[in-house]
């Protein structure tokens, strides 16, 4: 009996001394060519960019993947605890790898015949997903069991619990528990209860499949099983159990604001992000970052404060929307969306997904005409009804450059308009609001549409509509942070339309650029009450002799009249005049010390904004008007921080002295009567101090108005983007004008009511407003000190011409 037991313990012996060697040879052998594992030490995965407000809103995200990094003491306890008990009960025992957990596995396995249960535990998986490939195979499990041995040593409990809670995709693009909380529930993971814990422990398995949004009682199966088993292993009691399990759970994610409010805004600074970290840039300002470009924008996390105003930005866009608008309507009906055989109308119609309630808030819908006779058209939509009557489509005139909407008159016969087939834009007659995201609708008043009275039966009053194919910009500096409140750079931000108006498109500025050439004159003779000649003349080229006769926009001259009544009435022929006088040079010079960049040409055609620029430049630009003589370039983005917040760098705007504080004042003074008396009145229905400078360049191409008051600058432009001609007088007064009223409308209570400071140096005389001469009453204007002299026909002109050539028809001035 002894010598059988002996026997029995020498074959044991020797068969697990064979094991122990067998698993050090394993070890050795897989262990020799494995990852280093200081690879997971160094964690740092791609992350999102969070782009914030001026007010700390969001403003939008930048991610490859969906992550944002938490520490564990922003998880509630017992989310960590769900994670524990659904993937690894013993994470706080074992060394890396769970036997017993691998052996249970391998007997499930082998009955079901198939791989139904995984043994890993959750240092295998960090090892796994940070350290090795996903292919399914025996070698791979034993490697990951000894890199996850060699990380329990390397790394302290805590740590790979932060890793893998911050690293486990979870489904719907989440990857880690924060974003995962902000998909499912709409809330931060600090914020999550116990029963939502437990929803997302049981997703790790099948991310794709367990998706609660589809399959919401399979998840909560998985999620009471889950329970069950946290609180077998202790981790909650019997209440905590119960309350869990009786939550009702309602899915819905947090909104996200990309690409809505402030879209191309937020596409400016992402170009500028990508720029700004720039490999170059980072090592040069010696910044805290290890990546570079498109790489740190989309990967690292930051957080990105910006200049970006929500009141100013939503603002903006709505006035510009309404503009655009307004201004494609009075060109005319451009026609259908398109045309459709009367075959294919009830497959159309029956795709359509059309109910009354879209046509809430000023909404627009999809419609296909069916008849139409003089008086009207009838249209379908889904199975609804409609009648467009020519009381909702008075506008629809067929477009004509040379004719103005007055002059056209209004449509009186339907079937010049519509055709059946014919698939257009329509809105309810009668609707209000203006939030509807595809156009803002402003219907005849008439009593309100009520969706909710609708039947199949009845037939809906439409208004027949049409999307702009006009574009245009805004930009808005507020003058005293230096910040840039708000850009819009078109009609709507979409993946066909994407370019930013505001800060890439370049167009002629026309008369809003007058303004620069009076700037000059002023430091060079010239004063408000300058008499100046608004009379025909001839410029010849003696290069190419080509004939330029410079003309006023109605086609009339007014003859003398002072300097501040030719920029008020903008008239071309008085500005080319002192832009003769003074040189193009000097023009040039003030150009660039207001910021309009590139190589100007020394041409008499840039007095009149032939020289192409950005809104966002044109806007820059009149900050030295605004702002005491100081140009200012605003910034967009204020700051960035790391993925922890902690400051990367701060950005303050470029300020910089281009004019004196008293030509920026007499400037300031002249503008303000471009809207108190010229081509920008409209504007004084704001009932503040606002000074600005219209601007249309040849064939209605492109309109402006560049508004501005002591607190902010905005610039507006309008026109298309193959620069065709909009039609009669859609001028900057008749187009850009309005859309600066409706912005400021809704901005100026932000700001107290400002008047200009008058600085030192400034003398304020009255002078007649025709001569110009010193008068007991007239016009007040503002003097730079020292000029007073220089009114009337003593400016630089001398006396008006005799009386046999003030008609101009004879006078011939060569350009050499």
């Amino acid at each position: 009996m002894k010598r059988i037991l002996s026997y029995i313990l020498l074959t044991t012996t020797t068969f697990g001394i064979l094991g122990i060697c067998a698993v050090i040879g394993l070890y050795i052998w897989f262990g020799k060519d494995l990852p280093s594992i200081t690879r997971v030490h160094d964690y740092r995965p791609a992350q999102v960019t969070t782009i914030y407000a001026r007010d700390n809103s969001i403003l939008g995200y930048f991610f490859r993947e969906k992550r944002f990094l938490i520490n564990l003491d922003q998880m509630p306890r017992h989310l960590i605890d769900s994670f524990l008990g659904a993937e690894d009960s013993s994470f706080y025992t074992h060394h890396g790898v769970d036997i017993k957990a691998i052996v249970a596995a391998f007997v499930v396995n082998l009955k079901e015949g198939d791989v139904k249960r995984g043994g890993s535990t959750i240092t295998q998986q960090v090892v796994k997903r940070l350290l090795l490939t996903s292919e399914k195979s025996y070698e791979r499990k034993v490697k990951e069991a000894i890199l996850a041995y060699r990380l329990e040593k390397y790394l302290t409990k805590e740590e790979i619990l932060y890793i893998y809670l911050n690293q486990i995709y979870l489904g719907n693009s989440s990857y880690g528990v924060e974003a995962a909380a902000r998909t499912y529930f709409g809330k931060n993971a600090k914020d999550l209860t116990l029963g939502e814990s437990a929803v997302l422990a049981g997703l790790p398995q099948a991310p794709s499949r367990n998706n609660p949004y589809r399959e919401p009682e399979h998840i909560k199966s998985r999620q009471v099983g889950i329970l069950n088993n946290m609180l077998n292993k202790g981790f909650i009691n019997q209440r905590q159990y119960q309350e869990a399990v009786e939550q009702e759970l309602v899915y819905t994610p947090m909104p996200d604001p990309s690409w809505k409010l402030g879209a191309w805004y937020l596409e400016e600074v992402r170009r500028q992000l990508i720029t700004f970290l720039s490999e170059e840039n980072v090592k040069r300002l010696g910044l805290q970052i290890d990546m570079y470009g498109e790489q740190a924008v989309y990967e690292a996390g930051l957080h990105v404060y910006t200049a970006m105003d929500p009141v100013h930005q939503e603002s903006a866009e709505k006035a510009l929307r309404q503009g655009l608008y307004d201004a494609y309507r009075r060109s005319g009906w451009h026609g259908p969306i398109r045309q459709i055989p009367l075959a294919e109308m009830d497959d159309f119609l029956k795709r359509q997904d059309f109910t009354p309630a879209s046509l809430d808030n000023a909404g627009w819908a999809q419609a296909v005409v069916t008849a139409v006779e003089k008086e009207g058209a009838s249209v379908r939509l889904g199975e609804y009804k409609g009648r467009i009557t020519l009381a909702g489509m008075p506008w629809a005139r067929t477009p004509n450059l040379r004719v103005t909407p007055e002059g056209a008159g209004k449509r009186t016969d339907a079937q010049k308009v519509l055709a059946p087939g014919d698939i257009i834009w329509v809105s309810a007659v009668g609707t209000s609001g203006d939030t509807n995201p595809v156009g803002l609708h402003q219907a005849e008043k008439i009593p309100a549409y009520d969706s909710a009275a609708v039947t199949k039966e009845t037939v809906l009053p439409l208004a027949l509509e049409q999307l702009p194919k006009i574009q245009g910009a805004v930009a808005s500096i507020d003058v005293a942070s230096g910040d840039l409140v708000a850009i819009v750079g078109g009609y709507d931000f979409s993946p066909d339309s994407q370019f930013n108006r505001a800060t890439q498109a370049r167009r002629q500025p026309g008369s809003s650029f007058k303004p620069v050439v009076y700037s000059a004159s002023l430091d060079n003779g010239f004063t408000a009450a300058s008499v100046l000649m608004d009379s025909p003349f001839v410029l010849v080229d003696p290069w190419t002799k080509r004939v330029w006769k410079p003309g006023n926009f109605d086609g009339k001259f007014l003859g003398p009249i002072i300097l501040r009544t030719a920029i008020a009435k903008s008239r071309n022929v008085c500005t080319v005049r002192v832009a003769e006088q003074i040189g193009m040079q000097s023009i040039i010079e003030r150009s660039h010390a207001l910021g309009i960049e590139g190589d100007i040409p020394a041409v008499l055609a840039v007095s009149l904004g032939s020289w192409e620029v950005t809104p966002l430049g044109m806007a820059e630009a009149y900050t030295a008007f605004a702002n005491q003589g100081t140009y200012l370039k605003p910034r967009i983005i204020t700051s960035i921080a790391n993925c922890w917040d902690e400051a990367l760098v701060n950005f303050e705007p470029d300020r910089r002295p281009a004019i004196s504080p008293q030509n920026a004042f007499v400037m300031a003074c002249l503008l303000k009567d471009v809207v108190n008396a010229g081509t920008a009145a409209q504007a004084r229905v704001l009932g503040r101090p606002v000074a600005g400078k219209t601007g249309t360049s040849n064939e209605e191409r492109d309109a402006w108005f560049i508004g501005f008051s002591p607190y902010l600058v905005t610039s507006v432009y309008i026109g298309y983007d193959d620069h065709g001609p909009m039609g009669r007088m859609e001028t900057g007064g008749r187009a850009a004008v309005p859309v600066f009223i409706n912005y400021r409308k809704k901005i100026d209570h932000l700001y107290p009511a400002e008047d200009f400071v008058r600085p030192n140096g400034i003398t304020m005389m009255t002078v007649n407003p025709e001569s110009g001469y010193p008068s007991s009453s007239g016009l007040t204007l503002p003097f730079i000190a020292g000029t007073e002299h220089n009114v009337g026909g003593d400016g630089l002109f001398g006396a008006p011409p005799p009386e046999d050539v003030q008609g101009g028809e004879d006078l011939l001035r060569q350009i050499f």
